[in-house]
């Protein structure tokens, strides 16, 4: 069963726990004139996701459906979504296009450019390329304008099953980070020459809310938040 909270005003935190993995999969639903899912969850997550979004607002009235790069919990579930709500459509970049959904999903894409806007009513998103943040060259993120809120995807993970909003999403982070490097799983965020710009460049938003894929999310200074954390990786991460 899937948990939800509203971490920003109509932005809802839909929220599974996977014992297995010591891992929560967090889906983010704006509500609004045209409502919008950013992550699918894998498809064993989708009945519950689905009934957590049903929660929240008529399925059917669903219009955008995001991710940031092509990976099971970021989109696997992404036709089981356009099949349920049948006026929906994907939002992706370019690369993340050609590299996998033109071929894998039911209908086709809106692709977006860095810096494009989407109006959901009340709510203005901003799409932002990111290569290689979190991971792959095809990595995306998305920016509320309107609520300044940051949908992180993979950054700022922590392991466990912490409560909806955590004022130590940081400490917690870098932690699992440093852990992180005695496993098969060492260097989750790639440390490229995008890297600490691209945060920076997160940071300049001054975000008050970070939206976390996995844990806790945070409300407060985003920005430094994302600052400490950009100075952190290298030292964390370095061969």
């Amino acid at each position: 069963m899937s948990s939800v909270y509203e971490i920003a005003p109509d932005i809802f935190r839909i929220s599974t726990f996977v014992p297995e993995a010591n891992l929560q999969f967090n889906q983010f639903l704006i509500r609004d004139e045209q409502p919008l899912l950013y992550h699918t969850g894998q498809n064993a997550l989708f009945p519950a996701v689905r009934a957590a979004v049903e929660s929240l607002i008529d399925i059917h009235t669903l219009r955008w459906i995001g991710f940031s790069h092509n990976e099971a919990d970021e989109n696997g579930a992404l036709n089981h979504w356009l099949d349920a709500a049948p006026h929906a459509t994907a939002l992706s970049g370019l690369l993340a296009a050609v590299t996998g959904i033109n071929d894998n999903i039911s209908r086709p894409p809106r692709i977006l450019e860095d810096g494009d806007q989407l109006c959901l009513g009340r709510h203005i998103v901003r799409f932002l390329v990111t290569p290689y943040v979190p991971h792959s060259w095809e990595s995306t993120l998305l920016f509320d304008e309107t609520e300044s809120t940051l949908f992180c995807s993979d950054l700022l993970l922590q392991r466990g099953n912490p409560a909806p909003v955590d004022e130590a999403v940081l400490d917690a982070a870098i932690h699992d980070l440093q852990e992180g490097q005695q496993t098969p799983f060492r260097d989750p965020i790639p440390c490229t020459p995008h890297t600490q710009p691209t945060l920076m460049r997160l940071a300049a938003l001054r975000p008050r809310c970070l939206a976390i894929m996995h844990g806790a999310s945070y409300q407060g200074h985003g920005d430094a938040v994302l600052a400490e954390y950009a100075a952190a990786l290298p030292r964390i991460l370095a061969p």
